[in-house]
């Protein structure tokens, strides 16, 4: 994809109104229950990118073009990258803490498999799926697991079916649900906002985000410990959650699949998924610390559509200025890393690093630091994110979803559900 693509203005302007407008709205609380649910400013930018994509109602295509549309994706990816650098910087003040929790932290992922212990018996008794069910809930479907499947069983086949439309389903209200039970839990009192932080922590740049950030507004008071907890959390997945789906979860997936349905292979029940709409958009751009210039422009970019958005509830863009700047530094240094290292850690694991690093208490000039990031508002700069996901969502996304059926759409939300309350079960136990 072409840099002046990337950088074409009306992305990025609507971006920057998107995001302004839905902070503006700010934080609502709706009394649900015994508990509360917190519609956040994230909540709004994606769904004004959803109304904005000219996928999804063709008289925007004047004002955003598919082309344009399609440049959001890849800039998602980099967006995410000052949110990854400031969730880090939460890290290395509260080291301490997080090492006393050790154990919680690296344990809770095992609830992770939850994710098919509430699902799977869902999909196979009472929807009567097949063999898809085991794509669709052995894991919460982001882009490792998808890899997995495909190796395994390839994509067109009923377990491809499976993982891809949870993937769908994920890209499209992932975040938002992560958000809403993050809010939802927080504000009941039964869970340790600690444990409910650590079950953040599920690989997924956009929902950790959602999620963390949700928990940030729910108990203000302890915002710094909670986005520490589940930053640590999300670093530890990227290290051994594609491990433990590979050897623990899929496995398991197959062999209480067959108890459940019986050996003989099933066919699939919800119809293959269109082959024209696996081919639409394949076009994919080079991972961002393979073109290191251009992507230190277009960084450059979406840092400042971030620090825009931080002037509604955060700082001025004088006070804010240094902030920032730090910020992209750090995803700087942790995309050069990237490309360095002789061994393969997505980018925004050397990201979180080098802002840990940066952090730590005997680093010199991390008080400093520190200092100055606290004028970047954590909830502000992820809102942008989430316009960017609203406006990049592709007429394969939009189709695939309605392929899929009402099914899979079930079973997607009982696994991020499973994963999240599985994994927060496990922290609030060993804590």
């Amino acid at each position: 994809m072409t840099l002046s693509l990337l950088l074409n203005w009306r992305l990025h302007l609507a971006a920057v109104i998107l995001s302004l407008i839905a902070e503006a709205i700010g934080i609502i609380k709706i009394p649900l229950g015994p508990g509360t649910l917190l519609l956040l400013p994230l909540f709004y930018a994606f769904i004004l990118g959803v109304l904005l994509n000219p996928h999804l109602f063709s008289a925007t295509r004047r004002v955003m073009p598919e082309a344009v549309s399609h440049a959001a994706g890849p800039i998602i990816l980099l967006s995410i990258m000052p949110f990854i650098a400031r969730f880090g910087s939460t890290i290395g003040p509260a080291i301490e803490q997080i090492i006393s929790a050790g154990p919680a932290l690296i344990l809770q992922e095992l609830g992770n498999l939850g994710t098919m212990l509430i699902a799977l018996p869902v999909a196979v008794l009472v929807l009567k799926m097949g063999r898809e069910s085991i794509g669709a809930t052995y894991s919460i479907a982001r882009e490792p697991n998808i890899a997995i499947i495909s190796d395994r069983y390839g994509l067109r086949g009923p377990e491809g079916v499976g993982v891809m439309g949870v993937y769908v389903v994920g890209t499209m209200f992932g975040t938002l649900w992560f958000a809403l039970m993050a809010g939802y839990l927080a504000s009941l009192d039964f869970f340790d906002p600690r444990a409910l932080a650590m079950a953040c922590g599920v690989g997924s740049g956009s929902m950790v985000a959602a999620c963390s950030g949700a928990l940030a507004g729910a108990v203000p008071a302890m915002k710094d410990d909670l986005l520490a907890f589940a930053g640590a959390s999300n670093l530890l997945t990227y290290a051994t959650g594609l491990y433990i789906s590979l050897f623990i979860a899929l496995p398991v997936a197959e062999w209480l699949y067959r108890r459940l349905r019986g050996p003989a292979r099933e066919q699939s029940t919800v119809g293959a998924v269109d082959e024209h709409a696996l081919a639409a958009d394949s076009e994919t751009d080079d991972r961002p610390e393979q073109q290191l210039g251009r992507t230190a422009i277009v960084l450059a970019v979406v840092c400042a559509v971030a620090w825009i958005t931080n002037t509604i509830n955060g700082a001025s863009l004088v006070a804010a200025a240094p902030g920032m700047i730090i910020l992209y530094v750090m995803s700087m240094l942790g995309l050069l890393i990237t490309r360095a290292a002789p061994f393969y850690l997505p980018g925004v694991a050397w990201v979180s690093l080098v802002s840990i690093l940066l952090t730590l208490p005997w680093f010199p000039g991390s008080g400093w630091m520190v200092e100055q990031l606290k004028a970047v508002n954590f909830l502000a700069i992820v809102t942008p994110v989430l316009a960017y996901a609203g406006l990049a969502l592709t007429r394969r996304e939009f189709t695939m979803f309605r392929q899929t059926g009402w099914k899979l759409v079930i079973i997607a939300l009982l696994v991020f559900t499973g994963t999240y309350i599985g994994s927060a079960i496990v922290a609030q136990l060993l804590l």
